[in-house]
């Protein structure tokens, strides 16, 4: 069990050509770091709003799966990468998280984004209800993709089951008061599970950024801006287990 996690974090926005998203990869799974996330929809973006994006989807052994999987070997990391997934609906795929190099997984978003004027479950199939934890330099971690990050429950159930780092790849859309709810729905998901929480956001101007690794009682340990960068931070067990010693609240639990 190692007692740090090396994080980086690539605020990195996809474009529409699904060649050049994979090219970026190999950069992105650079020796240094232990866990390598990138957005939702890293593979192809969604292009403008309601768009079907099913001639973009692809199997769990194509392109960009097998490059995610190369890339993070070559860097001796797990890298974390969205991308659409072919289903059982040919015009509805999976939104998914795909996990490769030292650790390997695969999430599907359970909760598509049907809010805020927007219909994603017109494009898209939603996954099934079971939380995805993954193990990643002996350190547990937990799936979750943008909208999905409203939804509490899906949280305590991964750390319920042993998730101590929550990861959301995402592609948060720009509005009033969303650059808020995002850093709000970060911290809060860290506090009320106390245990850390990396949130991986594409960049302005499509999306708002503002990617960001939170601490267990809510410190906010690094954060980016609006535009495309990388943000990096080493998180620690001991911290981890002095906030759990601190703030029992998940045994003192009565519900």
């Amino acid at each position: 069990m190692s007692d740090r996690l090396r994080v980086r974090v690539h605020q990195w926005g996809s474009g529409l050509d699904p060649a050049a998203n994979r090219e970026r990869l190999e950069a992105a799974a650079g020796a240094g770091a232990d866990l390598v996330v990138l957005p939702e929809a890293f593979a192809r973006d969604f292009g403008e709003a309601g768009s079907d994006v099913s001639a973009y989807a692809e199997p769990l052994d194509g392109p960009f799966a097998r490059e995610v999987s190369r890339a993070a070997d070559a860097g001796g990391c797990a890298v974390v990468a969205g991308m659409f997934e072919v289903s059982d609906d040919p015009d509805r795929p999976f939104n998914t998280l795909v996990v490769g190099g030292t650790a390997r997984a695969v999430y599907r978003k359970i909760h598509l984004y049907d809010s805020f004027g927007y219909r994603e479950s017109d494009r898209l199939s939603g996954g099934a209800t079971e939380p995805v934890v993954v193990e990643v330099a002996g350190w547990q971690v937990g799936l979750m993709t943008c909208y999905d990050l409203r939804f509490p429950e899906l949280a305590r159930r991964l750390v319920d089951a042993g998730a101590e780092v929550l990861v959301v790849p995402a592609a948060w859309l720009p509005g009033d008061r969303k650059v808020a709810h995002w850093r709000t729905l970060l911290a809060a998901r860290a506090i009320e599970n106390t245990c850390f929480v990396v949130g991986a956001g594409q960049p302005e101007p499509r999306y708002v950024g503002h990617s960001a690794v939170y601490g267990p009682l809510g410190d906010l340990l690094a954060e980016a801006d609006g535009a495309e960068t990388t943000v990096e931070a080493t998180l620690e067990r001991t911290v981890l287990v002095e906030a759990r010693r601190t703030n029992p609240s998940l045994a003192n639990r009565r519900l």
